[in-house]
């Protein structure tokens, strides 16, 4: 056990000690050689046992995996020194991703903060100016290394959104480049508007230095990020101080905090899209206005108001055609520029080391951080069963509830692996997958722009799509009950959408891993709490909730359980998203235990905890956490009145449907044998449940549920994504008056691409001024050529001076587009001279 000293602390090596015995019959000693008899056998996890512990130090991970001490680090590493020895060591290997992101956010409160003190990124034109201030080329190339590239937009540059808008990215991109001196000319106009004064080489607003302060994170290359920004703020004139944080330390002032209070201007985050997202229209609304989050940081967004009103049509997907998305999208990100309450630095190439033994479902976008299929995956390639160590940054980072609890994606990654969901997405492709559902027929109005690719679904189309009486649209919590279609909408009522879902055979057989039997109050009862968190009249009333749900409420229609055995369920919707899949999938309701949400529904009640940050913060009590900390305590209490009065929350309804005679008493005994046994109030479906949980040490530990009975290897076909591979070649000089031939070879690890897998193939030209000069499709030439021609008249557009060539491939294999550019010059056309000899 020496080799886990790194922990820091003496306790923390003996518990950790302790948690890596084999106890009689445990994981090391259950562990058997692997053969396609074995996985077909298995049910259930793949591996019996899951330790997570902290590590913030990249640089000792390849030595962990080395030595056998652990055998994942889950989030991505972004330091060249450390990829090259992961790279070059016999013991090690990673995976790639694409899906992280860093960003400024800055803090929009004020302009006047509470002490009185001026905040400039109160102002829309700063934030807008700071565009113009970084450079983005140096931060990818320098700081990173070159494992980044510039990012501006709101459209992560891996994705399909933004191969598609290319064109309006590329002018944006243009637009705000860096341009050091128009930034400063910017800032100043708008101090002197603040009524700020330059002294020397300092601001000042009456009588005191101009502070800003830059809240750096430490535990990656954003502290080089950090101190960057925060010496060209100096340079500005601004007195700035640097605060270095953690990521829970950080958590706590930006996330957490009442910007109001000025704790900080600047902070260097970072965001990972967790899976491939092939529809980024949300965007907007999430990182831009107060529907994004419940936190303090969003309720202070004030977006213009065109930019507000496009956002929110985005989320809800309120367009009429394809066409009328993309313009509705490219108005967007101009304003998304315009209001800059962040800025967009750099995406990273994320790189995932694991031990060469271990294998597991990676997401392109998300890495094994943002994998929904890791749990299902997770093996070693010799042997079946046995112990996997994770390495995290940070474990516990937040409350863990399952209503408004942690958004850290490092608490994210172990949540999922104790939840089962109804449908699972691609790593590869982000299309749905079914997991606890049959089938899905899906009716769209005959004007909704949708696309099929899978076969698990069928897409019908309908003049019109009425919603049934019967139906529920709304919820009274006077009366305790659900409000139906009929009485809501005596005239009728349309929708442009019916998903209607076929869940398997045995979902209701199922067990939550307390051992207690599911029911369809699992599914009823988050239902009737989003609802009550969002009516002022309501005792869970929570204003950070508000927003968002007020979206849902403009495009939900309804909702209908056509049967419970077998169980079928209708949801209307206006909401649409390109992608059939991603419409059930969105739609499809998923189950919590209704009885570890009643607990902390009468917490709230009490007023002794809160589901959310927001309302945990203006009621000063605890933000709830299931697992650890003084919520425990409190949620105990309400736990013997529970089993003592039998509570159920809502009966009027719930009750209706409860499965088992005594469910409710069998619940709860079974709630407090897990308490009791496990230390927590987690009780998940999924491979593993939540064995151990261990705050000081910062350590986790889940094991194999016996409960859980898919095929072991049900998911293991998902090995590497054929990511496209582009050779573009041409002339590098080419003289004015003649036609040009550029030539494209796409493959994938050597072999020709398969055309018919290939969405989109397209070029953009670029003259020397950054201006595009014409756009359209690569033709083909075979199945292994693309060629793109350009005749005397084309080129001529160009002028003289340099040019570049981009091209961008869009495959159904992949999400993830690639691009390839070739920079070649315009010249003017060479004079031949003739020489007459003597005739």
């Amino acid at each position: 056990m020496k080799t886990l000293l790194w922990l820091g602390s003496a306790a923390a090596v003996v518990v950790l000690a302790v948690l890596l015995q084999p106890g009689p019959g445990g994981p090391e000693q259950q562990a058997v050689p692997v053969d396609d008899a074995a996985l077909s056998e298995r049910r259930g996890a793949l591996v019996d046992e899951i330790v997570f512990t902290q590590e913030t130090d990249p640089g000792k991970v390849t030595g962990m995996i080395e030595t056998g001490s652990h055998h994942v680090f889950a989030q991505g590493v972004t330091s060249v020194t450390v990829f090259n020895r992961i790279r070059d060591s016999q013991y090690a290997a990673h995976d790639i991703s694409y899906g992280f992101s860093v960003e400024l956010t800055l803090n929009p409160a004020g302009p006047h903060l509470d002490d009185g003190s001026l905040n400039p990124f109160h102002s829309p034109r700063v934030r807008e100016a700071l565009n113009w201030l970084v450079d983005r080329r140096y931060i990818a190339e320098e700081l990173y290394g070159g494992l980044a590239v510039p990012r501006y937009l709101a459209l992560n540059t891996a994705f399909p959104d933004y191969a598609r808008l290319a064109d309006v990215a590329r002018a944006l991109e243009l637009r705000y480049q860096h341009d050091p001196d128009r930034a400063r000319g910017v800032i100043a106009e708008e101090m002197e508007r603040f009524g700020a004064e330059r002294r020397g080489s300092r601001w000042f607003h009456d009588g005191r230095p101009v502070r800003v302060n830059v809240l750096i994170r430490t535990e990656d290359v954003r502290q080089r990020v950090g101190d960057y920004i925060a010496s060209e703020m100096e340079d500005l004139g601004f007195l700035v101080e640097r605060r270095y944080r953690t990521a829970a330390e950080a958590s706590r002032l930006w996330l957490a905090g009442d910007p109001g209070t000025g704790q900080w201007h600047i902070y260097t985050g970072g965001w990972i899209a967790t899976t491939i997202n092939r529809d980024l229209a949300e965007n907007f609304s999430f990182y831009y206005t107060s529907r994004g989050r419940p936190e303090p940081l969003w309720q202070a967004y004030d977006p213009d108001p065109e930019f507000d009103e496009i956002a929110e049509r985005l989320q809800r997907r309120d367009y009429q055609s394809w066409d009328e998305r993309q313009q509705m999208m490219a108005r967007a990100l101009e304003l998304a520029m315009e209001d800059s309450a962040r800025v967009w630095l750099v995406d990273q190439l994320s790189v995932a080391p694991r031990a060469r033994d271990v294998e597991l479902a990676v997401d392109l976008a998300g890495g094994i951080a943002g994998s929904r299929l890791w749990p299902y995956t997770l093996r070693f390639r010799d042997k079946v069963g046995g112990r996997v160590v994770f390495a995290l940054p940070s474990v516990l980072t937040e409350p863990w509830n399952p209503v408004a609890g942690t958004n850290w994606v490092n608490d994210l990654l172990i949540m999922r692996s104790l939840n089962d969901p109804p449908l699972l997405p691609d790593p590869f492709t982000g299309l749905f997958w079914p997991q606890r559902i049959d089938r899905a027929e899906l009716t769209v109005q005959e004007d909704v722009p949708v696309e099929r690719t899978h076969d698990w679904l069928r897409v019908d189309t309908e003049p019109e799509i009425a919603v049934p009486e019967e139906a529920w649209i709304g919820w009274d919590s006077t009366e305790g009950r659900f409000l139906i279609v009929g009485e809501e909408h005596p005239e009728g009522l349309t929708a442009r959408t019916r998903t209607r879902v076929y869940y398997k055979d045995n979902y209701m057989d199922r067990r939550w891993h307390d051992g207690s039997r599911v029911s369809l109050a699992d599914m009823v009862l988050p239902w009737i709490l989003d609802f009550e968190r969002a009516d002022e009249d309501s005792r869970l009333y929570d204003p950070s909730h508000a927003p968002n749900f007020q979206v849902f409420r403009r495009h939900f229609r309804g909702w209908n359980i056509i049967s419970e055995d077998p169980l079928v369920v209708d949801i209307y919707s206006d909401q649409i998203f390109p992608d059939a899949e991603t419409i059930v999938a969105q739609r499809t309701p998923s189950m919590l235990p209704w009885h570890t949400l009643a607990l902390g529904i009468r917490a709230e009640w009490a007023g002794e905890l809160a589901f959310s940050s927001h309302r945990a913060d203006r009621n000063r009590v605890d933000w709830m956490s299931l697992v650890a900390g003084p919520s425990l305590g409190t949620l105990d209490r309400h736990l013997e009145y529970a089993v003592e009065h039998g509570f159920l929350p809502f009966p009027g309804m719930v009750a209706d449907y409860l499965g088992e005679e005594d469910e409710i008493g069998e619940r709860y005994q079974a709630l407090k044998r897990w308490r009791e046994e496990r230390g927590h109030f987690w009780v998940g479906d999924g491979a593993f449940y939540l064995h151990s949980v261990h705050p000081v040490e910062r350590t986790v530990v889940l094991r194999r549920s016996e409960y859980f009975q898919d095929s072991s290897d049900k998911w293991l076909r998902f090995t590497r994504p054929a990511i496209a591979e582009l050779e573009l070649d041409g002339p590098v000089v080419v003289e004015r008056g003649d036609g040009v031939e550029f030539s494209l070879r796409i493959t994938s690890e050597g072999e020709p691409y398969p055309p018919d897998s290939l969405d989109s193939v397209r070029y953009l030209l670029f003259d020397g001024t950054g201006a595009m000069v014409r756009s359209g499709e690569v033709e083909p030439v075979d199945g292994e050529e693309w060629r793109i021609r350009m005749d005397a008249e084309e080129l001529e557009q160009l002028g003289t001076g340099a040019n570049s060539l981009e091209v961008a491939v869009t495959s159904s294999r992949v999400a993830l587009p690639s691009f390839a550019s070739h920079v070649f010059a315009t010249v003017p056309r060479r004079q031949t001279t003739t020489t007459e000899g003597d005739q």
